[in-house]
């Protein structure tokens, strides 16, 4: 089963995602639970805030199926864009990782794209500071030429980006537990999307690995 699922999903994979000329991609890739959280998912102190207490609730589902479609995902050329918040998480872990431990190589050379309303230490790079119009700055960003953007973490900005309708593909690691509380991946008000399933698979674990692509028409329903 763990092969026929890494195969599924490497053959959806492989066809798509290089370096685009006249628009990149925006990509939100979530580890998310049954009723919504993506807050701390790979460690107990990845972030307390709001006094959240399951930090690393992903660990004991993963298995090498898991681990082999998520290098799968990281092997096409990408940038990064992040939260502040998420982006001092990377900071303050990645640079100091082995560059055989997977992923410390992609995420250290990838350039990151850091929104942020303040002007934090951009010392973990190469770094470039989203401030001002942030959502005119992404749409400018997103027009141009160059790898995809893939989004991790970053809550805030992923509510932003779903806002205004800036999502072109959502891969999502589905898990099979409940949470109760924490950040939540998709905003209580926003916008009508819709989107088409790509790729879907089951891990040996439970874990849903589900991607799914904007389309360009809507529903007459959601257009009402």
């Amino acid at each position: 089963p763990a092969l026929v699922f890494l195969q599924r999903m490497q053959e959806a994979l492989r066809f798509r995602h290089g370096v685009t000329l006249g628009m990149r991609r925006i990509a939100v890739l979530a580890f998310i639970s049954l009723d919504g959280v993506i807050q701390a998912p790979g460690g107990v102190d990845e972030d307390l805030s709001g006094g959240f207490a399951h930090g690393g609730w992903t660990a004991p589902y993963f298995d090498e199926a898991s681990e082999a479609i998520m290098k799968e995902q990281m092997s096409m050329p990408f940038d990064l864009l992040l939260g502040r918040v998420t982006y001092e998480i990377f900071a303050s872990y990645w640079p100091t990782q082995s560059g055989e431990e997977f992923p410390t190589v992609p995420f250290n050379t990838a350039t990151k794209y850091v929104v942020s309303t303040s002007h934090p230490n951009l010392s973990c790079g190469p770094a470039v500071l989203i401030d001002g119009d942030v959502v005119e700055s992404l749409r400018s960003l997103r027009d141009g030429d160059g790898p995809m953007l893939q989004v991790y973490g970053s809550s805030v900005l992923v509510q932003t980006l779903l806002k205004h309708d800036l999502v072109d593909e959502m891969w999502l690691k589905i898990f099979p537990l409940m949470l109760g509380s924490g950040k939540r991946l998709f905003p209580d008000k926003g916008i009508p999307v819709q989107y088409e399933l790509a790729t879907s698979a089951t891990a040996p674990s439970g874990v849903i690995f589900a991607s799914y692509r904007r389309q360009e028409t809507m529903n007459e329903h959601l257009l009402a």
